[in-house]
């Protein structure tokens, strides 16, 4: 029951192997020429996934260096603003917070409305002209929270602004259009609710930003050593790549996708949000449990807390149980941690193969746990 880490669908173990088995007989580079079909076929899969081009997608080895690597290209100056919202991630947050050091940027955060979602309302009443990025994670790490990123996305567009939107929770859980979201650049991982391997994340950038945004980090794969004075960046996403790559696991991520794609992701998101709520539902009704979810419709990610108890020792209980949950600390989402005064709390992330006996057994751990 942990998105965290999905379990992965045996085409996708099957796949990895595979590649693994042909590198052991053949060798790194020679397997990779034999699957070059395949692996290439990587790209466009992603691509219908998201709704985007081939060539505007990036294959890296997480979702982290996938937003990194799109965040350090952006020309940030001194005096330029980042708009962000409550609910923002750890890992971006103190990006911003290393960019305010290194080059003088601007952090505003946007305030969230009643339900506690991000705010566009007030989003578009602090933009001016010194707002250069809207920075926002769709799908926070805890509290089921479904932020408005396709309204965000018409903001930032009315006003020009640059829209990185973290899309880490959300590949895989729900449908993804980057054309409806509106989005400028968008980063996922294969690890969570895609069941792809870990080690795999992707990168799309819209073209015509692509064509004029330069990598902070280049090698001769990204940009071709083409005179013995200037290199070449290559015209496609493939440009935020490194000649080096794990291809099994690209294998593994394509697989995965693919899986996802024949399921369909309107079919996936009913089965897990609607495990989400059976959970949320048998846990309001323990005494001492306080779910702590946000938004009109909270997603497959289930955050509560169990009074007197710390999350840990929920998690082993769960665990002895055959249920696999996990804890979300205050430093993932420092903001939202201290407006709310979470302590460490609990996460329980179904997906669409979490079985209502699944669902059960943790129910009966905390009523357990709750009564003792």
């Amino acid at each position: 029951m942990n998105a965290g880490a999905a379990l992965m669908p045996a085409v996708v173990d099957q796949a990895v192997r595979a590649h693994w088995d042909l590198e052991l007989r053949l060798g790194g580079y020679a397997a990779a020429a034999h699957a070059a079909e395949q692996l290439d076929g990587v790209y466009g899969g992603i691509a219908r996934l998201l709704g985007a081009d081939p060539d505007e997608i990036a294959l890296t080895e997480n979702a982290t260096v996938a937003w990194q690597l799109a965040f350090y290209s952006l020309p940030l100056r001194r005096g330029d603003r980042v708009l962000t919202g409550e609910a923002e991630y750890a890992a971006n947050y103190v990006a911003y917070l290393q960019l305010r050091r290194r080059s003088g940027i601007e952090i505003d955060v946007v305030p969230s409305d009643a339900a506690g979602r991000l705010d566009v309302a007030a989003l578009e009443a602090m933009i001016d002209d010194r707002v250069k990025l809207i920075s926002v994670t769709w799908v926070p790490t805890n509290g089921g929270l479904v932020n408005p990123a396709a309204q965000i996305g018409r903001v930032a567009a009315r006003h020009g602004v640059l829209y990185l939107l973290d899309a880490c929770q959300a590949v895989g859980q729900m449908p993804v259009d980057v054309r409806e979201l509106g989005c400028d650049i968008l980063t996922g991982t294969g690890r969570k609710f895609l069941r792809g391997p870990r080690g795999t994340g992707l990168l799309y950038m819209r073209r015509d930003l692509l064509q004029r945004t330069e990598p902070a980090m280049i090698d001769h794969f990204s940009a071709p050593w083409t005179s013995l004075d200037d290199y070449t960046l290559r015209p496609d996403a493939r440009r935020f790549e490194t000649w080096e790559n794990a291809y099994a696991l690209r294998a593994g991520l394509g697989a995965a996708v693919g899986y996802a794609l024949d399921l369909g992701l309107e079919r996936i998101q009913a089965s897990a949000w609607g495990a989400a709520d059976r959970v949320r539902r048998g846990l309001r009704g323990i005494d001492g449990v306080q779910v702590l979810d946000l938004g009109e419709r909270p997603c497959a990610l289930v955050s509560f807390r169990l009074d007197d108890r710390p999350a840990d020792e929920v998690v082993r209980a769960a665990e002895r149980a055959g249920v696999v949950i996990g804890v979300s600390a205050p430093g993932s989402t420092l903001l939202d941690a201290r407006r709310r005064a979470l302590p460490v709390i609990n996460r329980a992330s179904p997906h669409y193969y979490t079985s209502q006996e699944d669902i059960d057994r943790l129910l009966d751990v905390v009523e357990t746990l709750a009564r003792t």
